[in-house]
């Protein structure tokens, strides 16, 4: 795991790149203490920082071909890299480290981009061809390593890990777009490939970037949500579907712990948490440890369940307790490792902490069951939505608007979300398209001050990805369409990006072993009957780790991970909060309407409505974000 950085131009020159690149290198310490390094050759500088998780003496980056043509840095973990190691020896290539970055810089010089497909893990990689002249950079499939990059007016480009690590480089505006601004009010993040700075862009999950000899940029898709798949790739029977479902699982299990280091797991006592535990527990010649969040308030500590699953998987178990007292006094350093505004993460950033000051170095997460098995709310709501929007649609023009405008006059979430599906929604795909929304789309608009607004409107109210989604997963049934939603959203987007930059910030790999396309592409054509029972929630999950994982987990009813933020807003946190939505602090987010603003946050004291917190929070964090002084 690493942070990389790079500055691409040939009018600058190699000392001032230099400068900048190690300024980019120095901001990402975090992302990489065990290691640094930078390389120039030609108008390339490129620089790393190097967490060491495979054969840590060697491995050193930029790593560059033994004839001097390519060079790579690389973040992020090639779990196949034996298997691929073995393949490249046939080739007539040596090796002489035992660590992924050697395999993965091979392969490229072997297959070009025609190696992305080949690799399983997760990754954010750049490769400079010296003879060409030209850069390749690549992010992988589902989007669990990021890779930002920025223009420059002489054709010229930077590239990082992280959007601080650009800023610091001193090239680049700390210019917030209004757009992306508008955009995170409706998504919770700034969707890629937008970033929350007007300058710089983020690749999205599964493309890579292509840069030429004469300074021309293309970015292109290097990985699809499966189209067609033959039948036989589908179970006759659930239990041959549950037997192959324990084989992918353990499989993915037994790849993503591989590892030169210490190796633990975040234990919520959950489904997912508890499947990925118990599994890597069967396979454990020593020990596991584990980590938990605990918190005093009734209602929000799984404490229970996560006791039982560590004392029935016999782990090593650590537990953190996260007051609201606490979050307060560390509000700076959490807010200060933000590199984009996000309404989430907070919990990641402790569990990270915990586990890292616990003795190990990588940590495996259960995220990405509930996009997989269909553990979302959305997975039962929308196709029943979905059915009655003809009955909905045919309703005469004046009484839908009367209809939504009473929707929105209702105190409470549930009723503003509907009011958005009805006003909206014409398909599946716009349903699953607004389904992330934080703020209804009037109370955007609201917000915002006109010219922002224009622009926001202009763009509406769906998803940006949603015309590429609708091309993309033609033909698919409306679960694959729900998830394909879930993981490139709301997973990609926010959970995903918020791992990274937490778990990061304590210098700590995180690893997700459900965030796997091996998995991914054997589950897409499994008979939706088998994959999802609406009375009993992640049923396949549950049956196929019914010998490991205790029954009074897996049949405990689902309760998501949250923090107790509705109660800590209205206590701790609310001095923070009063600061926020002051005039003065406001006066740094010329796109936001003042008075809105301040409406917002006197509704939210005035009323008792425990969900709408998130809505509060994260506008708090961007307004927070755009008072940053410079650094």
């Amino acid at each position: 795991m690493c942070g990389i950085a790079g500055f691409i131009s040939t009018r600058e020159t190699p000392e001032a790149r230099g400068a900048a690149v190690q300024r980019m290198c120095d901001a990402m310490v975090h992302r990489g203490p065990d290691d640094g390094g930078m390389e120039t050759h030609h108008e390339a500088t490129l620089g790393m920082r190097r967490l060491a998780i495979f054969d840590p003496a060697h491995g050193h980056q930029p790593m560059r071909t033994k004839d001097g043509r390519h060079t790579l840095v690389f973040n992020g973990a090639i779990y196949n890299f034996k298997e691929l190691r073995a393949e490249l020896e046939t080739h007539g290539h040596e090796f002489h480290t035992h660590c992924d970055t050697e395999v993965l810089l091979t392969a490229y010089v072997q297959w070009g981009d025609a190696c992305l497909p080949r690799l399983r893990g997760m990754f954010a990689f750049a490769v400079w061809d010296d003879r060409e002249s030209t850069l390749f950079a690549a992010r992988d499939a589902l989007g669990i390593k990021p890779l930002y990059y920025a223009r420059l007016p002489d054709s010229g480009l930077l590239f990082a890990s992280e959007l601080n690590a650009l800023i610091a480089s001193r090239l680049l505006s700390r210019e917030i777009d209004p757009v992306s601004a508008g955009e995170y009010l409706a998504w919770f993040s700034v969707p890629a490939p937008r970033t929350i700075y007007r300058d710089i862009s983020n690749l999205p999950p599964g493309h890579c970037l292509h840069l030429t000899a004469r300074g021309r940029l293309h970015t292109s898709r290097w990985w699809h949500f499966p189209a067609h798949t033959p039948p036989a790739a589908a179970s006759g029977t659930y239990q041959d579907f549950v037997a192959g479902l324990r084989s992918q699982l353990e499989n993915s299990i037994q790849a993503h712990r591989l590892a030169d280091v210490p190796v633990g797991a975040f234990l919520s006592g959950g489904m997912d948490s508890s499947a990925v535990v118990g599994l890597m527990s069967r396979g454990s010649a020593t020990r596991l440890k584990t980590f938990s969040l605990i918190f005093g308030e009734a209602g929000y500590s799984e404490q229970s369940s996560a006791r039982l699953a560590a004392e029935a998987f016999g782990t090593e178990h650590h537990e953190e307790l996260i007051t609201g007292d606490r979050i307060a006094a560390d509000l700076p350093r959490i807010l200060g490792s933000f590199d984009q505004p996000s309404g989430d993460g907070i919990n990641t950033y402790y569990a990270s902490q915990t586990a890292r000051a616990g003795g190990v170095t990588v940590a495996l997460s259960g995220l990405g069951g509930d996009e997989l098995f269909g553990g979302y709310p959305s997975f039962r709501d929308l196709p029943r939505l979905n059915a009655l929007l003809p009955c909905w649609r045919m309703l005469p023009a004046t009484l839908r608007r009367k209809i939504v405008a009473g929707l929105n006059a209702r105190p409470g979430v549930q009723s503003r979300k509907l009011a958005d599906f009805l006003a909206h929604a014409r398909d599946l795909h716009e349903l699953a398209s607004l389904r992330r929304r934080v703020l209804p789309e009037s109370t955007r608009l609201d917000l915002l001050e006109p010219e922002a607004r224009r622009l926001a409107a202009r763009l509406g109210p769906n998803h940006p990805m949603l015309d590429d989604f609708v091309q993309e997963l033609a033909g698919a049934d409306s679960f694959q369409i729900i998830s394909a939603w879930e993981l490139r959203t709301y997973m990609a987007d926010v959970l995903l990006r918020d791992s990274d930059v937490f778990s990061m910030a304590h210098s700590l790999e995180l690893r997700v072993p459900f965030v796997d396309v091996r998995l991914l592409e054997w589950l897409w054509p499994q008979p939706v009957r088998f994959k999802y029972d609406r009375q009993q929630i992640k049923r396949a999950l549950a049956d196929a780790v019914a010998d490991v994982v205790p029954a009074a987990i897996r049949q405990r009813r689902k309760q998501g991970f949250a923090l107790p933020f509705p109660l800590w807003m209205r206590r701790e946190l609310r001095p923070f909060l009063d600061a926020t939505f002051a005039p003065a602090s406001l006066a740094a987010c010329p796109w936001l309407h003042r008075e809105a603003v301040a409406r917002l946050w006197t509704e939210f004291n005035r009323r008792n409505e425990p969900r709408a917190w998130s809505r509060v929070w994260s506008l708090a964090v961007l307004i927070n974000f755009a008072n940053r002084p410079a650094r």
